[in-house]
């Protein structure tokens, strides 16, 4: 997960637009994504992505990404597949800003 948030720019924002309550909404600058993300595998072990489909925008600097992560939910050994969309803009830096559109009601059966 540290490789992943190094792929932001110094300002970078990370955006969760249909966040629940006590989860973050806004992650502002790569430090803060960076701690965000630290823990991520302790709840989830990733182990592929099996669908990946990036779809290009007009804008050069922005793609929307569908794909799918699959793994094992740490606290429970339970196998784990989601499906996420995000919208990514590129800038001076890398990654400037990163729309993540996931589905909020699935957090519910991970426990």
């Amino acid at each position: 997960m540290t490789g992943f948030a190094g792929l932001w720019a110094e300002d970078g924002v990370m955006e969760f637009p249909f966040a629940p309550p006590g989860y973050p909404s806004r992650l502002e600058g790569r430090a803060a994504i960076e701690d965000h993300l630290r823990d991520y595998p302790k709840m989830l072990d990733i182990r592929g992505f099996p669908k990946q489909v990036v779809h290009q925008s007009a804008d050069q600097d922005v793609v929307v990404v569908e794909f799918d992560a699959e793994g094992v939910v740490v606290a429970t050994g339970k196998p784990y597949r989601f499906s996420y969309i995000a919208v990514i803009t590129t800038g001076d830096g890398g990654i400037v800003s990163y729309r993540d559109y996931w589905n909020p009601l699935y957090v519910q059966e991970l426990a």
